[in-house]
């Protein structure tokens, strides 16, 4: 379920801006998704010039890019701290909550991007709205969808197992588990969703991101906007 998009201009203003904001030294969580992919290349360049960074990827895809450009890799249970952790989202609302997973990777990326000291949100302004009211999606172990499913549809949800695109059959997760994206309109408490979703048997991970986020920073043709927000733990 990948997302319609802004600029590819806006889109590099944002990951690049956030980019700068690696120090030397730094243990960078690496995001997933075509913003996301800006910023890794900008690090890419900042090593090239003799920045001393190791990135933790949030998925095989920004692993790969990462070290295509040459940002050395680690694994996550090897390292003790993630100063910062720079990644899209789907949908930002004005609390900055967010949904991700459009690129089914949102249970590695929750792991980092809580554990990181400083979550760096980067976006178009395609991607924001006053409330969530995109899919959710929700990795689910596979003999478990029809338990999930029913449950989803108790909290009145719309439950799709997520299709391949130039395959037959579901998307499969880095994990080796299926994505359902569940609608549930305008969501007016993420907060009480999120923990109805994770109670779910079966459930590995959704993609509700509440209080997770410390900055947003949004791309724009002629410039970015930096939102701030409380770290909530």
């Amino acid at each position: 379920m990948k997302t319609p998009g802004g600029s590819d201009a806006a889109k590099r203003r944002a990951g690049e801006h956030a980019a700068a904001l690696v120090t030397d030294g730094d243990t960078v969580g690496l995001g997933t998704g075509s913003t996301a992919a800006h910023a890794i290349r900008a690090l890419g360049r900042a090593v090239d010039d003799g920045l001393d960074v190791q990135g933790v990827a949030t998925s095989y895809a920004s692993r790969d890019l990462a070290r295509e450009v040459g940002i050395p890799v680690v694994a996550l249970d090897a390292v003790d701290r993630i100063d910062i952790a720079i990644d899209g989202a789907d949908q930002v609302s004005d609390d900055l909550a967010l949904i991700k997973g459009g690129g089914a990777a949102h249970a590695r990326e929750k792991v980092i991007d809580t554990a990181a000291e400083r979550f760096v949100v980067v976006v178009d302004p395609s991607k924001e709205s006053a409330a969530l009211d995109r899919s959710v999606p929700v990795e689910v172990l596979p003999d478990a969808r029809s338990t999930v499913i029913r449950a989803l549809r108790a909290l009145d949800g719309e439950p799709t197992v997520r299709a391949a695109e130039r395959k037959d059959g579901p998307v499969v997760t880095d994990n080796g588990n299926l994505v359902v994206d569940c609608a549930f309109g305008p969501i007016t408490d993420p907060a009480a969703l999120a923990t109805d979703l994770s109670a779910i048997p079966g459930v590995v991970e959704h993609g509700l991101f509440v209080g997770l986020a410390d900055e947003v920073h949004v791309g724009h043709e002629d410039g970015v906007t930096v939102r701030t927000a409380e770290r909530h733990d």
